[in-house]
């Protein structure tokens, strides 16, 4: 790890956020009405030479919440079926706790004033978290409340393509389409594309910045 007064420290690199990659999958498109599904959350980690790593992980199957709405086309799209007893589901609740608790650690360890979520088209995530975490009435809350980091934005900047398939295959990762769409394999696949994309920009010279 980096000495926490070096440029290197990951709090130096983000401006005190501290990076969590996020994907949730879902029954619809409303984050309001329509059941939250899966969520995976990755933290990142930076190495003494300022490089950007994955480092620990959780993955959730999540019981949709009472009253929730669940669209057809919705769930032939993920390939989800909320109904089945082998899915070993969690509640909202127990999923954000978990999660919570490994971002609260991460963010203090490193420094960190407040988690920010890294995601692909990254407003969808963060509106059904957000909308999660109202409706369990979670409390402190680790996330930034509308700031986010889109790799389908930088992305479209620096590969000229906002597909994360796309993306990633440009950068040189195999991107398997069988298992998209599960939140786990999603988010491990941003993981890796958003720690290419700045690890990118330090190999380009543009971190640290130039007086």
């Amino acid at each position: 790890m980096p000495e926490l007064n070096s440029l290197n420290a990951l709090y130096q690199r983000f401006r005190g956020f501290y990076p969590v990659v996020i994907d949730i999958e879902t029954a619809g498109l409303n984050a309001k009405t329509d059941a939250l599904l899966e969520i995976a959350a990755i933290t990142l980690q930076m190495d003494g030479g300022g490089w950007l790593h994955h480092n620990q992980s959780l993955y959730f199957k999540v019981q949709p919440f009472k009253g929730s709405l669940m669209h057809s086309n919705a769930l032939a799209f993920n390939g989800i079926d909320p109904t089945n007893p082998l899915r070993s589901a969690v509640s909202e609740y127990e999923a954000l706790h978990a999660i919570f608790k490994m971002v609260r650690k991460g963010t203090k360890e490193n420094s960190c004033q407040r988690a920010v979520i890294v995601a692909h088209n990254s407003t969808f995530d963060h509106k059904f978290l957000m909308a999660a975490v109202e409706r369990v009435g979670m409390k402190h809350n680790p996330f930034h409340p509308f700031a986010t980091f889109d790799t389908a934005a930088l992305s479209g900047l620096v590969l000229g393509q906002t597909v994360l398939a796309k993306a990633c295959e440009a950068i040189g990762m195999n991107f398997d389409k069988n298992q998209a769409h599960s939140a786990l394999y999603d988010t491990e696949q941003t993981a890796k594309l958003f720690c290419e994309l700045v690890n990118r920009w330090k190999r380009l010279g543009g971190w640290p910045p130039s007086s």
